[in-house]
């Protein structure tokens, strides 16, 4: 009796116990089954694309082509006929300055010119008639000998006074301020009535077409750069746009304080969009090849190995991946191993999802690709 009361007890506690298990079951299969949904911006749908690596550089901008037009005589502004921000071309008339003293010098030259001429043909008149009396006996040689000299006296007077005359007509010239290129005015310090001096500025002309970016990169990336390597970069002022050149020159000093080498980067500018002075800052595209490129947002770095949350199937799973270069100028990292094209990813905050949670995607999007 006492044995069948232990064997009705075991049996009951395995009952509770299986109860306990399959209640235990129970809470936890809505737990496995338990999903999320997620909007299209937390996926990733991994292609094939480009990726470039290089040393970063920053700098401004400067007209390749700039033209500093300065006074070449003294006096007062007569007229500017050119503005601020106006387009010109080469040889268009910029400014007048008044050249009232030069002119008389012109003047004088002028006479001066045609006294000698004067001069020189009376000598010469007296040469000819003293050779034919040399020639007849009627005169000595000595005189002939005069005649000759008193002609290339005022031979040597006469090129005197033309020199003179051209030097006045020279500055007389100057006094005309033409544009030496084609391109924009950026600055002009004078105007009409201004009095200025012989080297005073006047105009600076700048060529928009031809702009250059004067850069810098670290020395101890200088193994990276190259002339003729594309250059990618951004400008202040130009909010979600970039721009492209070519490396044109690499100074061959680095800076002994900054440890910088200072390189010209050549950039198209046909539009003119782009503006003498303003701040830039890209990369060198020293390699660029084709691989899988996520966003850095895709990838997990904080355990031993790097880690992707992949979808398969509609449910989470947490995927080892190797990582190749990166680009910190567009955030984002070179996948080389673990994930193949096509495959989606959840990035930002959904990489936290648990492995085996089931995702469903949210309507009304698409999944953000490449860029």
């Amino acid at each position: 009796m006492r044995d069948t009361k232990k064997v009705a007890g075991a049996v009951a506690l395995c009952l509770v116990l299986a109860a306990c298990g399959r209640d235990g079951e129970a809470a936890e299969k809505p737990k496995a089954d338990a999903g999320v949904t997620l909007g299209s911006e937390n996926v990733y749908v991994v292609v094939m694309e480009e990726i470039a690596t290089g040393p970063q550089l920053a700098g401004s901008l400067a007209a390749e082509r700039e033209a500093r037009v300065n006074a070449e005589i003294g006096g007062l502004v007569q007229g500017v006929f050119a503005d601020k921000g106006q387009a010109v071309r080469a040889g268009q008339l910029l400014a007048r300055i008044d050249a009232a003293a030069i002119r008389d010098q012109v003047l004088s030259g002028q006479s001066a010119v045609r006294s000698a001429e004067q001069q020189v043909s009376l000598a010469r008149r007296n040469v000819e008639r003293n050779e034919t009396l040399a020639a007849a006996g009627a005169v000595a040689q000595r005189d002939l000998e005069t005649a000759r000299n008193t002609l290339a006296g005022a031979q040597a007077q006469l090129a005197g006074a033309r020199a003179q005359l051209s030097s006045a007509q020279e500055q007389m010239g100057k006094a005309t301020v033409n544009s030496p290129i084609s391109g924009v005015v950026s600055e002009r310090p004078v105007s009409a009535g201004s009095v200025v001096q012989m080297g005073g500025p006047l105009f600076t002309v700048v060529d928009p077409g031809s702009m250059q970016l004067e850069a810098s990169v670290p020395a101890a990336e200088l193994g990276q750069v190259r002339v003729g390597a594309p250059v990618r970069f951004t400008v202040t002022g130009y909010p979600g746009q970039t721009f492209t050149g070519t490396v044109q020159r690499i100074n061959p000093a680095a800076d002994p304080v900054t440890r910088q080498v200072p390189v010209i980067v050549s950039i198209p500018n046909a539009q003119g969009t782009l503006v003498s002075g303003l701040f830039a800052e890209g990369r060198v595209q020293s390699e660029a090849r084709q691989g899988i490129v996520v966003p850095a947002s895709a990838v997990d770095e904080r355990g031993v190995q790097p880690e992707v949350v992949r979808l398969k199937n509609g449910v989470a799973e947490r995927v080892p991946v190797t990582l190749g270069v990166r680009d910190a100028e567009t955030d984002r990292v070179e996948i080389t191993g673990g994930i193949a094209a096509g495959d989606t990813l959840l990035i930002g905050a959904a990489l936290g999802t648990s492995p085996g949670t089931r995702v469903t995607v949210r309507a009304g999007g698409t999944a953000p690709a490449a860029r």
